[in-house]
């Protein structure tokens, strides 16, 4: 049994509500529900939607994730906060009540980021996300029980545009898919491949109702992708703010300074967002005009812009940021933030945050039924494995050959594929 009332939740998140308005914070309505750890694991394992599709992906995270957790290797996270007006956002019963007031706390800052970041107001309709979820999923169940199509076909499908589905418009406005005729590779196109595929594709029409419906979920989350630094760090900054400012008893803040540093603590190896977006934030917040600066700063960048412009030389030290790279077996560290290191440890961070790290592969034209690609070479080189295997999902859905320029070792090769499956790379 929990060691909490629902009275005791609601006289906590009345009072967060209040210093959230307070504080000047911007929010859709926001609906708390209360949960079980399986129910948090399914709706972990769907990406935080109560609805979503079939696909055996989505069976092979929940497997993973109860695993991992049966056997204390994670744990769950400690909410789930989905993007939609109302905001609804997942409380773990098993949760104390400490971790309750503070997730209701950091929820709040994530809504406030969610209405008003520019990449989720321009690329997502806060207002129809879980309707669009749900008809799509029902979509999918239609073509699967429809005997003429039914699960293998679908499946085959969606794989592949699981495959490809950041090969999509990442900072630009929705382009919507027509059949106008502009060319082999129409201008609307060139910076889509899955909707080129979508449009241009040998395919039946539930097939590229398919990899719709994948390319408009993909872009539900891309700006999620593109902020998770930004908006971890936003949320877990007006936790702190707003558990310091409750007046809890003691018991409950002694909890509330430790939650806090586990949640914003360095990882080894890799960074973490809570702790870098927080460190920034309180930064920030700190200088003159902060308040107001840390304000337009959440509603105009993303990760990428917020690391460029506010990750300076005595932030880089103060937080010990480091570049490295690995050497067969050795792990070596290539530049420090130091005087004349640190700008290259910051662009290095920016380059790899978002979408940064996902290679961008184009069309550029079609010759006799072979679809054209190019990777564009941004001076990191694509990991061959990963690349053949993404040509052979690009022919499942272009239904011909498929001819990817790229360049190994600073040379320039093709690599193709058939619908044999047989992939060569070649000058």
């Amino acid at each position: 049994m929990a060691a909490y009332s629902l009275d005791e939740l609601e006289y906590w998140n009345d009072k967060i509500e209040k210093l959230v308005w307070d504080a000047g914070l911007d929010c859709y309505e926001q609906h708390f529900e209360i949960c079980s750890y399986e129910d948090m694991l399914c709706y972990e394992a769907y990406v935080g939607m109560p609805s979503h599709y079939p696909h055996w992906s989505f069976g092979k995270a929940y497997e993973r994730q109860k695993t991992f957790y049966k056997y204390n290797l994670v744990g769950l996270p400690y909410e789930m906060v989905i993007n939609s007006d109302p905001c609804i956002a997942y409380l773990m019963r098993d949760n104390t009540l400490l971790i309750h007031i503070l997730t209701m706390a950091h929820v709040y800052g994530h809504n406030d980021f969610f209405k008003n970041n520019r990449l989720f107001k321009r690329d997502t309709r806060a207002n129809l996300e879980m309707e669009m979820f749900k008809a799509h999923a029902n979509r999918v169940r239609e073509y699967i029980q429809d005997p003429s199509i039914g699960p293998d076909k679908v499946e085959r499908i969606l794989d592949a545009a699981h495959g490809l589905k950041f090969q999509t418009c990442r900072h630009g406005e929705r382009k919507k898919i027509s059949e106008e005729e502009e060319g082999t590779v129409p201008e609307r196109l060139k910076d889509d491949l899955l909707a080129f595929l979508a449009e241009k594709g040998k395919l039946a029409e539930w097939e590229r109702d398919l990899i719709h419906i994948v390319r408009e979920e993909t872009m539900y989350f891309i700006p999620q992708l593109e902020t998770k630094i930004m908006n971890e760090g936003w949320a877990s900054y007006w936790h702190y703010q707003i558990l310091n400012q409750l007046e809890l008893p003691q018991g409950l803040h002694l909890e509330f300074l430790q939650r806090h540093h586990l949640v914003i603590r360095p990882h080894q190896g890799q960074i973490n967002p809570y702790f870098l977006g927080f460190k920034m934030f309180e930064y920030l917040d700190q200088q003159p005009g902060g308040r107001e600066k840390i304000m337009a700063i959440r509603s105009e960048d993303r990760d990428q812009s917020f690391i460029r412009r506010y990750l300076n030389q005595e932030l880089c030290e103060k937080l010990h940021l480091f570049s490295y790279s690995v050497q067969g077996d050795d792990i070596v560290v290539t530049e420090v933030a130091n005087e004349e290191g640190w700008k290259t440890v910051r662009d290095n961070l920016a380059n790899a945050v978002g979408l940064g790290s996902i290679p961008i592969i184009r069309p550029v034209g079609v010759e006799d039924g072979t679809l054209l690609l190019e990777h564009v070479c941004d001076h990191r080189e694509l990991e061959l494995n990963y690349a053949q295997e993404t040509v052979k999902y690009i022919v499942d859905l272009w239904g011909g050959k498929v001819n990817l320029r790229v360049k190994i070792d600073h040379n320039p090769k093709i690599i193709s594929c058939s619908e044999g499956k047989i992939v060569n790379i070649h000058d």
